[in-house]
């Protein structure tokens, strides 16, 4: 596809479960329907919010546009589905299982290191609506789990890495706030790689 030449507005729909409500409805894995309030509910929210900024910036493109990288950085935006995708799943898992689960950072090789970069990338074979499909299946196992956990300040030691602090624990609150913020985080990156894709905003 041409790069668009003119600016482009684009209308943003909103997620019917980011439109402010205190109320949320939630679907547990038996298929139960639940009513969350209060602190889960904005939880919850926010993770939608977040979540739905990125999907957004990955509408109307085929594979080949997911895989385009559009300015200096190496970062595309199947590779940041992908990514977001991993780090959704790894935190919720770290919530419920604690460091276990998390590879030992500190101890990489130049091959765990390779086998991480792919975490960025569409390969040959992965296709953008199959990522975007196991990106909702994540979503959903994370919903699922902050409906149910019995207690969001339970907390564990964080994994081994450069960047975490020796003996930082955080809590499944924490870690929750976390996942919404890298996403919001990677968002933006996307909303740039999109613009100078074809210049389609998300907003504006």
């Amino acid at each position: 596809m041409a790069p668009s030449m003119g600016f482009v507005r684009q209308s943003l729909p909103i997620d019917p479960e980011i439109r402010g409500r205190r109320k949320f409805m939630t679907s547990s894995t038996s298929g139960d329907t639940m009513a969350l309030t209060g602190e889960r509910a904005d939880l919850l929210a926010a993770l939608a919010k977040s979540r739905h900024f990125l999907r957004f910036t990955t509408r109307d493109l085929d594979d080949e546009q997911a895989r385009q990288r559009t300015t200096v950085s190496e970062l595309t935006l199947g590779g940041l589905i992908k990514h977001v995708t991993a780090v959704e799943r790894n935190w919720a898992s770290f919530i419920v299982h604690g460091p276990a689960t998390a590879p030992d950072f500190s101890a990489m090789t130049e091959a765990d290191f390779e086998i991480w970069a792919e975490g960025f990338r569409l390969l040959p074979g992965e296709t953008l609506a199959g990522v975007l499909a196991e990106y909702a299946e994540v979503a959903k196992r994370t919903d699922d789990l902050v409906a149910t956990l019995p207690d969001l300040d339970a907390d564990h030691p964080l994994p081994p890495a450069p960047w975490n602090p020796p003996g930082e624990r955080w809590s499944a609150r924490r870690t929750l706030l976390h996942i919404a913020s890298e996403t919001a985080q990677h968002a933006g990156h996307a909303d740039i790689i999109r613009e100078s894709l074809d210049g389609a905003k998300s907003m504006g």
